[in-house]
């Protein structure tokens, strides 16, 4: 049976899926499942596509093209080096990797496709995504919205109607859709949304506040170097990401700027309430979409069975808060929200192959897992007010935390009380453990005690708590912290998806890919074990050149600051020789410091 892919072609990350034995897999390159839709050219003129390209971006802004979805449609060009092209072409070019990965992996061409659009794209744009499918060397059988990829993702055989709400937040765009899916039958009944809104507003908000903050202290403009904004939006993006899980991230660039001939250093913590307050007037305006697809759909709330949450600006834990409160429903993640459009559309590849692909299996977590903490509860101050941390259907693994401070002045110890459920009463949830982190340092209230959550896919739950001013931690580590019926619950899933596995007709023949030879040969290892010398002997000279810098003259230290930043490069885009080189230069220069 012919193999159809799947492609979502995304502003920020695109990836491509297909139906391989029956089931749905996100096909990845170097253990990575998404490829930047960044492209670029290297100081040679080489063409670089993902992750390299997203790399040198940093270095070399004007030689790389990012978010380029946001102009499909558009009677414009952009410039790549000495040359302008197309969005359709740009696009071509992240698509024609994406279909080398997905025949490297397979081991066979591939001709066709099923590539995913925003629900609120328009013809011009739909038909430019098909040109770019074209030049890039694909028969694109069908265009198909993301929203209804999604539901397929999240299932695609549901027993009785469903009405799903498919929030869908992703890098460069934003749409909702209600959704009617009855007996295999995916019908989006209403769409709204904005193709000029996502998470890199957030980012470009976010960068505006840091660069503000630096030019108040330090009186330079860090939007004025190409260079420096573009290392800026880099840190910001990760940031960004990390806040998705943590309470804090912290921003640090050395010798991002220059001043009166010495460097500058950017160091900067930003809270996750901080950065929900830039962007929650632009959240604010999703919500708005989400009321007027309602209506178009001459539905209300309760109407609504499930509420899907879909792209990586998605995971803001802000996005979750404001739709419960404006829906008075829980959201859905169970599947990988930067994934699982491409599932869908390597689903819906599927069925217009003829096969029948099943639901998709995930393992989440059931219940909410959170703190006992001093609140309100119905108008009255409380000890029994229950924090989240992790949600219930919270994909695993799973890493959260959250921020919580001492009630009193020269308080020395703070009681960690674990308990899951989803009563904001404690005294209605199940309790699961406790522990004392004591010998507190004696400061005012408020002092600062950082709780993280961890909990792994055998549901082994693992607490930690930090007094943020001291360091001073202490965890608690809980077998079994997800009850037995989600092992219940995983195993009639599994039979569920092992039934449709059986019904599949044709499966590849052994050896149909270069994986079932048994993986990497003698020489791939080979070649990888040197990379990881060289890695690891990179990362050992970036910490001692940075630990030498601030002993250091103005020059040297900035020379050592441009080498470490030649390294870091090198090292994420993992080119050997690159690594090797820079890193003669950076230890000619930390042994003659060292010496002198």
């Amino acid at each position: 049976m012919e193999t159809i892919l799947g492609i979502d072609l995304g502003t920020t990350n695109s990836e491509v899926a297909v139906i391989r034995d029956g089931k749905v897999e996100v096909l990845r390159e170097d253990g990575a499942a998404i490829l930047p839709s960044v492209v670029g050219l290297d100081a040679e003129g080489r063409l670089l596509v993902g992750t390299p390209a997203r790399n040198q971006a940093v270095l070399a802004p004007e030689r790389t093209v990012r978010s380029i979805k946001r102009r499909m449609g558009q009677a414009e060009t952009v410039r790549l080096g000495d040359q302008q092209y197309t969005p359709q072409e740009i696009s071509a070019i992240i698509l024609r990797a994406l279909k080398e990965r997905a025949e490297k992996r397979l081991g066979r061409a591939l001709q066709k496709a099923v590539i995913t659009v925003p629900a609120f794209f328009n013809e011009t744009q739909r038909e430019a995504t098909r040109e770019a499918g074209h030049l890039a060397g694909l028969e694109v059988v069908r265009i198909i919205n993301e929203p209804t990829a999604a539901s397929l993702a999240h299932d695609s055989h549901p027993e009785k109607l469903e009405r799903l709400l498919v929030y869908d937040l992703g890098g460069g765009t934003f749409d909702v859709s209600v959704v009617q899916i009855e007996q295999g039958v995916v019908e989006v009944l209403a769409s709204h949304g904005d193709t000029q809104l996502g998470g890199d507003d957030f980012d470009r908000a976010l960068l505006e506040r840091v660069c503000e903050d630096f030019a108040q202290q330090h009186g330079v403009d860090l939007r004025q170097s190409a260079s420096a904004c573009s290392r800026l939006l880099r840190a910001v993006e990760e940031a960004k990401i990390t806040l998705s899980c943590e309470a804090v991230a912290r921003i640090e660039e050395e010798y991002i700027a220059e001043k009166k001939g010495s460097p500058i250093n950017l160091e900067r913590e930003i809270t996750r309430a901080e950065y929900e307050e830039l962007i929650e007037p632009l959240l604010s305006k999703t919500l708005v979409c989400v009321d007027q697809s309602l209506s178009d759909a001459k539905l209300n709330a309760r109407q609504i069975d499930k509420v899907i949450l879909v792209g990586g600006a998605s995971r803001t834990p802000l996005v979750s808060r404001l739709l419960q409160e404006q829906l008075s429903q829980p959201v859905h993640a169970e599947v990988d929200p930067e994934l699982c459009v491409a599932m869908g559309a390597a689903i819906q590849a599927g069925l217009i192959a003829g096969i029948d692909v099943g639901p998709v299996l995930v393992d989440i977590t059931p219940h909410t897992l959170g703190l006992e903490i001093f609140g309100e509860l119905q108008g009255f101050p409380s000890v029994n007010c229950f924090s989240p941390v992790i949600h219930r259907n919270t994909p695993l693994p799973a890493s959260r935390s959250e921020m919580y401070g001492t009630m009193v002045d020269s308080q020395e110890a703070a009681q960690i009380a674990i308990y899951q459920g989803e009563n904001r009463d404690t005294r209605h949830n199940q309790f699961v453990g406790e522990f004392l982190l004591d010998e507190l340092a004696g400061v005012g209230r408020g002092n600062e005690i950082l709780v993280r959550f961890d909990l792994d896919l055998d549901g082994i739950l693992k607490v930690t708590a930090t007094e943020r001013t001291t360091g001073r931690e202490k965890q608690l580590t809980v077998e079994n912290a997800i009850s037995q019926f989600r092992r219940l619950d995983r195993e009639d899933a599994r039979a569920r998806v092992d039934a449709t596995f059986a019904s599949c007709t044709e499966e590849a023949p052994p050896g149909d890919g270069p994986e079932d030879a048994g993986g990497k040969n003698a020489t791939e290892d080979k070649l990888s074990d040197e990379l990881a010398q060289a890695v690891a002997k990179g990362k050992d000279l970036i910490s001692r050149g940075k630990r030498i810098a601030p002993d250091a003259g103005p020059e040297d230290a900035a020379e050592i600051g441009q080498l470490i930043e030649k390294l870091q490069g090198a090292i994420q885009q993992r080119c050997q020789a690159d690594i090797e080189q820079v890193a003669t230069e950076l230890e000619d220069l930390v042994f003659y410091l060292q010496d002198a």
